[in-house]
């Protein structure tokens, strides 16, 4: 980031473009979005992502840089600043927030009508995109004699009415029960994804579930400690993260090094063997699935060269499987995780503190180069922080 030289805005640009700090809480982000995209933030708690919701939304100033949505500059750090209510900005959260004193259409209406739009226009968007969400069976119920599913579409149905440019997604999903969050997520997907070109409707949803940043989203952002520590299709990123909080997302043993002609070399020396995709000498994961390692109470001995006797930390019972947590000897630093048979953990009497031997098999390790998390053509610079858990 050059606060020094912000370049001029094209007027008929499209899409988001963020490029900020907020000293505050030590962050500085760079990412885009293009017209009609969703994007999904995932990170941990403390990440930057409820930050990032606050400057897009203008509850937030940001400290250096500048956000523009659709060509136009929405704060910079030359003194521009959009008010909320100015910037085409919709906001869904975790609870509907709906007004009790008002009925399903009402609470609808009321952004346009706060807008100006006379109050028989208002009415008749609202039973528009009421419709659009499936919530226009209960036009006339009041908040309360909704369910959750049923509130939370209708403050969906609330934040499209006011015809936003970029619709904000805040943990939309997580206060719904489990048979509630499948429907409210397949009527989100239709109303962001549905169309295209001008139909699609450009996003940033906040999730901790990776079902809804593959079912709703274009792409991904990784954040941790107020940095972009991965970026692309989701897809990609929930397939072969590059990041620990991607790995444990995905439900992956994530051992960071330096790629090798074979493997990649972790920071205690050990070699982790198995198929490299990129040069050799990069800063690069190894990964594999708790699936692919097998648990001996010996050394097996073979031709395996990833055997690593280990102590386990904990045993987590996961239905027909024990999911086996364990600290590798040659691994200092790094826990990897097994998941055992149910039999073979009680014939291995596994238990904390017990010492075993891991196996994994070279061809279900994936060796990828984890380079700068920048965007194509983008150069490295001061926003960009190592990835947590590399030397």
């Amino acid at each position: 980031m050059n606060p020094a030289a912000n370049p001029p805005v094209d007027p008929a640009g499209g899409g988001l473009e963020v490029d900020v700090r907020f000293a505050e809480r030590d962050l500085a982000l760079d990412l885009s979005l293009a017209p009609g995209e969703v994007l999904a933030v995932l990170g941990p708690n403390g990440a930057g992502k409820s930050t990032l919701l606050g400057l897009l939304a203008g509850s937030l100033r940001p400290s250096g840089g500048r956000v523009v949505l659709d060509g136009e500059v929405l704060a910079d750090d030359r003194g521009t600043f959009v008010p909320p209510h100015r910037r085409g900005v919709g906001l869904l959260a975790q609870d509907a927030l709906l007004f009790p004193h008002l009925d399903v259409e009402a609470n609808v209406a009321f952004g346009p009508r706060s807008a100006g739009v006379p109050r028989a226009r208002a009415r008749e968007r609202a039973r528009r995109v009421l419709a659009e969400v499936g919530a226009d069976p209960f036009a006339r119920r009041r908040p309360h004699e909704l369910s959750g599913g049923q509130a939370q579409r209708v403050a969906l149905a609330r934040a499209l009415a006011a015809d936003p440019r970029l619709l904000l997604l805040d943990e939309p999903l997580a206060a719904l029960d489990v048979a509630a969050a499948p429907e409210v997520r397949q009527v989100l997907r239709r109303v962001l994804r549905g169309g295209t070109g001008d139909g699609r409707r450009s996003a940033v949803l906040v999730t901790h579930d990776p079902l809804d940043a593959l079912a709703l989203a274009d792409a991904v952002v990784v954040l941790e400690a107020g940095r972009v520590v991965e970026r692309g299709p989701a897809q990609q990123v929930l397939a072969a993260p590059r990041s620990a909080f991607g790995a444990r997302l995905a439900g992956l043993v994530l051992l960071p090094g330096t790629t090798t002609a074979d493997g990649l070399r972790t920071a205690g020396g050990t070699v982790v063997h198995g198929p490299v995709r990129g040069a050799a000498g990069e800063r690069g994961v190894a990964l594999f699935s708790p699936a692919a390692v097998s648990v001996h109470a010996a050394d097996p001995g073979g031709r395996a060269r990833n055997r690593w006797p280990a102590t386990v930390l904990d045993v987590l019972p996961r239905g027909e499987v024990v999911r086996l947590r364990a600290r590798p000897d040659a691994l200092p630093g790094h826990d990897v995780l097994a998941d055992v048979p149910v039999a073979a953990a009680a014939a291995l009497d596994l238990a904390p503190g017990a010492r075993v031997h891991l196996v994994v098999e070279e061809a279900a390790v994936g060796v990828h180069v984890a380079g700068p998390p920048s965007a194509p053509g983008e150069s490295d610079d001061r926003r960009t922080r190592p990835v947590p858990g590399f030397p």
